[in-house]
């Protein structure tokens, strides 16, 4: 039971320090990251009285 024990932390340290050595690396993968945004951009102009056609009922 101590070899198995043994074995998944030894499996689970190798795993994080790849996981850390990729993630240390992966900043000059990104190059043009300031243009990601979550907030969503309207299409319609704001004062649209019909909301973008978005008030009728299909």
């Amino acid at each position: 039971m101590k070899n198995i024990v043994r074995a998944f932390v030894i499996a689970l340290v190798l795993t994080g320090s790849a996981a850390t050595a990729y993630t240390a690396n992966s900043g000059a993968i990104v190059t043009n990251a300031t243009t990601v945004s979550a907030i969503p951009k309207p299409t319609c102009p704001l004062d649209d009285p019909n909301h973008c056609g978005m008030g009728q009922n299909r």
